[in-house]
């Protein structure tokens, strides 16, 4: 399979309905970079990272930072495959199995990435396009895992009554990318981002302003899938972070803390920061751990 085709394909979102969109795309995406690249280049700092430069056919654009801690290789992949949906199926009884857990973190990580650095082989002139289409992409991939697991879960709009001395007024209008609902009642509310960059302002704010106007202390959660991006000029790149420390613990410590944080991809300070250890969690605590608690 060629560049073009899977760039094509990246770009039908019809073709990721369900997880097996996600993980046959991925396939073919991890057989592609076997063979089809120009380079792959380590970053000059986290040498953990690396960078997909294609060849002619992907005009020699550079991917995003991957992790090659995260991401999986194609001789690993249906073993991998089989490990999360053995997880999905089985997602009460693994909490006290690690390397199940960490293949929910790598599974998704790999397949979501393998979208975006296909997409990073548009031309620069539709670098939007790619990081809207990687986006909606992402949200899509963790609300079919929602639905997987049994869990009732929709996105869209809210609907929030204004009452005043007991008189409903006037309803305002939320959106949200997750609304888990048992029956009529909504349990949580989730973001679901592919970076944090320029949008946990938004997460903690919308949280205040929900809970103030309706009265109530929904949860309110968040899962990014990285923050680091690609800095220096070729061929010497190197990653830079785009989590906003300053303003998620100020934005914890004062406004009003998030009930959960979830990353595939965490940053070195939110396992070494204190404050941000006990905020911050790998996305497998999201689905074995806290959901049930917002269920519940």
């Amino acid at each position: 399979m060629n560049l073009s085709t899977l760039v094509s394909w990246a770009q039908d979102k019809t073709r990721f309905g369900e997880l097996e969109g996600f993980s046959t795309f991925c396939r073919a995406y991890l057989e592609y970079i076997q063979t089809g690249l120009q380079a792959v280049i380590v970053s000059q700092k986290e040498n953990n990272y690396c960078f997909f430069q294609y060849n002619k056919e992907g005009q020699f654009q550079v991917s995003r930072p991957i992790n090659s801690e995260l991401f999986v290789s194609i001789d690993h992949f249906d073993a991998e495959q089989a490990r999360f949906l053995y997880a999905l199926q089985h997602i009460a009884e693994i909490r006290d199995e690690p390397e199940t857990r960490n293949t929910i973190n790598r599974f998704v990580y790999t397949c979501q990435q393998a979208i975006g650095a296909a997409l990073d082989a548009l031309p620069a002139s539709q670098s939007n396009t790619a990081r809207k289409l990687a986006g909606d992409l992402f949200e899509d991939f963790i609300r079919i895992i929602f639905v997987q697991l049994g869990v009732e879960v929709t996105s869209g709009d809210v609907y929030v009554p204004i009452v005043v001395d007991d008189v409903p007024l006037f309803r305002m209008k939320y959106q949200h990318d997750l609304i888990v609902k048992h029956g009529n009642c909504v349990k949580a509310i989730g973001s679901v981002k592919t970076s944090s960059k320029d949008r946990i302002d938004k997460v903690f704010i919308d949280k205040y302003l929900y809970n103030r106007l309706t009265g109530e202390d929904t949860p309110h959660f968040a899962v990014f899938l990285n923050d680091v991006q690609r800095k220096g000029i070729h061929p010497r790149f190197s990653v830079q972070t785009t989590f906003l420390t300053g303003h998620f613990k100020g934005y914890t410590v004062k406004l009003c803390p998030l009930d959960g944080v979830y990353y595939c991809d965490l940053r070195p300070i939110m396992r070494t920061d204190a404050l941000l250890r006990q905020s911050i969690r790998t996305l497998d605590c999201l689905f074995v751990e806290d959901l049930w608690n917002f269920l519940t």
